[in-house]
């Protein structure tokens, strides 16, 4: 019951907030903060309650919903669904309590929105039933579309119909894939689908159904191009929530469904999925390198930052020989630690962004320089999230990225040292923003009249902080426990 809780306790509050309407928005503030963080704190409870030394899934949860075709309401997790999950919980509060700074007009329904947005992706990162699955994440695109469209910029119509028709148009693939394996299961259970017996035609053509879904999502290049119109445009939560909760969804799925039921049609894809993640981690790290708008150059490292995702999923598959077990835990531990610190990382500079935002209305680097002689506290944060960003020792960005390099030199040690090349570009990209935005000359006379940063603004930054800096000398009890889990999967790869 837990997990059902997760789901539908924010979705509910969600359409209360709506029924309380805009007079009452203060109520509808105070009661979303409080649903929310208690929420975070549930899944803490889970977190606590979980057991690390099992790889089956936990608190399942299985009631029939459409008998007719076998499909079940069916919820559980294991040690790659809880840290997304928990990531999920933590987050949702911090954008609630920052919208006060930023929101202006109907801040009830953009708050509502966030409230059924958490239900949704909990029920992605929960679902056990394909189709459910399915369900969960058609579903999230419609708050997320309002978000973008109702509190977005001035473009903010052309980014969310893109947005939206990247996103529905690929899943529709999956949906053909999903019915496709009920058909030869006659069952929607994911795990019955890790059973079906396969040819290789057919695994390609179900991991190809699955691609078009979880590229578009992370992204992947060359579907990535949604991305950063979406990333401008969005307000400073749909920013928050789209880059750390959002992309993780394409490599969750990758990981879930298309490594362990398609392992033959991986294997043969492998080559292209890591060429394709090469080409996200060094050329779109150069198109950052170019961007003169401070949320497109981050939108575009996170395309550069995600590449490791895909990376690690598939780096394991061109080993010489048979598999070794090691290497695939070890690439498939990166992918995870790197998608939950790039989870902390996006969000706390889109959410120092926002900051900035909310002070000078502008992101363009050009107009900024100097911050650093006004906002001092604000700086310290905002330059180690950059740093972070570059995977600096220490972070937790540098854990992620340094294992599933470490991973892709038992495979392969020139691909590896085309991965390693990002830590050069990241810096350069992130220490250019940071030399022009931070500490370059004044060229805005309005930043000399600027505040510090405000106990709003500075809460949820320094937990973000506090968390980066956690994983990055302490990772164990995020590997503790996703370890059995990806065993497991290893097996079901590998073996």
């Amino acid at each position: 019951m837990i997990i059902d809780q997760l789901i539908w306790i924010p979705i509910l509050t969600g359409l209360v907030v709506l029924i309380l309407g805009e007079k009452r928005t203060n109520l509808s503030y105070l009661l979303s903060l409080l649903i929310s963080s208690a929420i975070f704190f549930l899944s803490v409870y889970m977190y606590l309650l979980f057991d690390n030394t099992l790889a089956s899934y936990q608190f399942e949860l299985k009631v029939p919903w459409i008998d007719r075709f076998n499909i079940n309401y069916h919820l559980g997790i294991d040690g790659i669904s809880l840290p997304l999950i928990m990531l999920t919980t933590f987050l949702s509060p911090i954008v609630i309590y920052t919208a006060k700074t930023s929101l202006k007009n109907k801040m009830h329904q953009y708050i509502a929105s966030f409230l059924i947005l958490e239900g949704m992706m909990i029920g992605v990162f929960s679902s056990l039933d394909a189709f459910l699955f399915y369900v969960f994440w058609e579903a999230m695109l419609i708050p997320m579309f309002l978000i973008i469209g109702i509190w977005g910029g001035k473009n903010r119509i052309y980014a969310t119909v893109k947005f939206f028709l990247y996103t529905f148009l690929g899943s529709v693939f999956m949906l053909v894939a999903i019915i496709y394996l009920y058909m030869k299961t006659g069952s929607y259970m994911i795990s019955d689908f890790y059973e079906v017996s396969l040819s290789l035609n057919q695994q390609i053509l179900i991991f190809l159904g699955f691609l078009f879904a979880f590229a578009v999502k992370i992204p992947m290049w060359p579907v990535h191009t949604w991305l950063p119109d979406a990333h401008v445009e969005a307000p400073t939560g749909g920013s928050v929530i789209l880059a750390a909760i959002l992309l993780k969804m394409g490599g969750y799925g990758f990981l879930r469904f298309s490594l362990p039921i398609t392992p033959d049609a991986s294997l043969f894809m492998a080559p292209i999925m890591i060429t394709l993640s090469l080409i996200a981690i060094i050329y779109i790290g150069l198109v950052a390198l170019a961007q003169t708008d401070m949320k497109k150059l981050i939108a575009y490292s996170s395309i550069s930052h995600m590449g490791f995702v895909t990376l690690g999923s598939f780096v394991f598959f061109i080993q010489s020989g048979s598999m070794d077990l090691n290497t695939i835990n070890l690439a498939i531990s990166g992918a995870m630690i790197q998608m939950i610190s790039h989870g902390l990382i996006s969000a706390a500079l889109f959410l120092s962004i926002g900051v900035m935002y909310d002070r000078l209305h502008t992101r363009n680097i050009e107009e900024y320089g100097g911050i650093v002689t006004k906002m001092p506290k604000f700086s310290v944060l905002m330059v180690f999230f950059a740093l972070s960003n570059a995977a600096l020792p220490g972070t937790s960005g540098f854990v992620g990225e340094l294992t599933v390099i470490l991973a892709t030199f038992k495979v392969n040690i020139y691909i590896a040292l085309l991965s390693a090349l990002t830590l050069i570009i990241g810096a350069a990209y992130t220490l250019w923003m940071i030399k022009r935005v931070i500490f370059g000359a004044v060229t805005n006379e309005k930043i000399n009249s600027q505040p510090d940063m405000k106990l709003i603004e500075a809460i949820p930054l320094s937990l973000i902080a506090f968390l980066i800096l956690l994983i990055g000398v302490w990772p164990k009890p995020l590997t503790d426990t996703m370890n059995e889990t990806i065993l497991s999967l290893s097996y079901l790869v590998g073996g």
